[in-house]
């Protein structure tokens, strides 16, 4: 027995060294493995939060593809703005302009004014006519 670490006066006394030199002897363990794997296991803990921000749901690579996503939408929206602004012009040209209105009437509709002989030539033809003509 040491001395010091166990009274045997009594039983319950004993115990409590005892439990005195485990706690011991588990904290001197302990000590030993974290001297001998205290460094691979923080460079293990590292590499594993490295991984997760380079890879994880919310990581690097997660956010460059969003942002590129932002990027072709914002790219989309600007387009649609331009089709949009164009749309308006057109709008507003066909509830002013009556020469634009005409030239629809003309080209889409087919519609002459009164006395008017519209020729239509067949596409074939105009083809043979015109080869620079692209279908």
């Amino acid at each position: 027995m040491v001395p010091g670490c166990f009274r045997e006066t009594n039983a319950r006394s004993y115990k409590v060294g005892s439990a005195k030199l485990n706690v011991m002897d588990a904290r001197e363990k302990f000590d030993s493995l974290l001297k001998q794997y205290g460094a691979a296991l923080l460079g293990l803990l590292v590499l594993v939060l490295v991984v997760h921000d380079v890879f994880g749901t919310h990581g690097f690579l997660a956010m460059r593809k969003t942002q590129s996503e932002i990027k072709k939408v914002e790219a989309d929206l600007d387009q649609l703005n331009k089709e949009n602004m164009l749309l308006e012009q057109e709008v507003r040209e066909l509830k002013t302009d009556p020469h634009k209105i005409e030239k629809i009437a003309r080209d889409e509709l087919g519609l002459a004014r009164p006395g008017e002989v519209i020729i239509k030539i067949p596409q074939s033809q105009q083809l043979l006519q015109n080869p620079t003509v692209k279908h």
